[in-house]
């Protein structure tokens, strides 16, 4: 049984979260709620809402979680030549946190493969909006000649990015406002993004599953340390072409 969430309920331990053999693997609990003080305790305990329009609100924890280590970000030969490109042509900028919002609508209307409608409504724009005004959502955008074609938002808590959804208008742009939030990352020492669910688009990215244990464990941890400064440009790019870095052994054994 799915337990229902009253406003001032803390949210159950994630081990409680529904199993594999269950038709909604990883629901833990439902609300009706989404006040930004509630996002910020699920961020922080490794739970993540995901629901569709016309739904109570559902929050999640899954075993596994996907996961994307910045150090093992994988730089396909087009994407390098797309990203050179992208670093000699004026057209081209990244933009952090020009237009929050917009970057969401753009999100919640981007055409996903099997789905239908959006679980991004005028609600949760509002919610994560609120977040951002504090400083705990960013957008990474790609702009060409002038236009927003790409980008991503997420939540960024101590040294924890935890990325929502992305969209492009043009060929790679959310490649290219990825490439440019994972370069910006390990050059903070951000060793985690955390990428909810399994997509073979984030696999063949160099996401990978780990385990709920695994990642709770790197989230309790991370969140609270220090945050990192959120301005930079495309020139982080440059970081993702001239080499691979070492790889940090910094996760608990799946």
């Amino acid at each position: 049984m799915v337990p229902w969430l009253s406003p001032d309920e803390p949210f159950p331990a994630v081990e409680r979260a529904l199993g594999a053999s269950s038709g909604a693997p990883g629901l833990l609990a439902a609300s009706a709620d989404l006040l930004p003080s509630r996002l910020i305790d699920a961020y922080r305990r490794g739970i993540f809402p995901w629901y569709s329009d016309g739904q109570p609100v559902l929050w999640w924890s899954p075993d596994p979680r996907m996961i994307l280590r910045p150090d093992e970000f994988k730089v396909s030969p087009s994407l390098k030549k797309t990203l050179k490109r992208v670093l000699r042509e004026d057209a081209w900028e990244i933009r952090v946190d020009n237009n929050f919002a917009a970057v969401m609508r753009a999100c919640a209307t981007a055409p996903r493969h099997g789905q239908r409608g959006t679980w991004i409504t005028g609600d949760v724009i509002d919610a994560y909006s609120t977040l951002h005004r504090i400083g705990d959502a960013h957008s990474i955008e790609a702009w060409l000649g002038g236009e927003r074609v790409g980008g991503l938002y997420g939540v960024a808590l101590g040294t924890m990015f935890f990325g929502e959804s992305m969209f492009a208008s043009v060929t790679d742009a959310s490649k290219i406002a990825l490439a440019a939030l994972v370069a910006h990352l390990r050059r903070h020492g951000v060793e985690l993004i955390d990428c909810q669910q399994n997509t073979a688009h984030l696999a063949s990215l160099g996401g990978r599953e780990i385990s709920r244990k695994a990642f709770i464990a790197h989230v309790r941890t991370h969140v609270n340390a220090a945050p990192i400064p959120w301005n930079f440009d495309k020139a982080v790019l440059a970081d993702l072409l001239g080499g691979r870095g070492t790889p940090d052994a910094f996760l608990p054994a799946a």
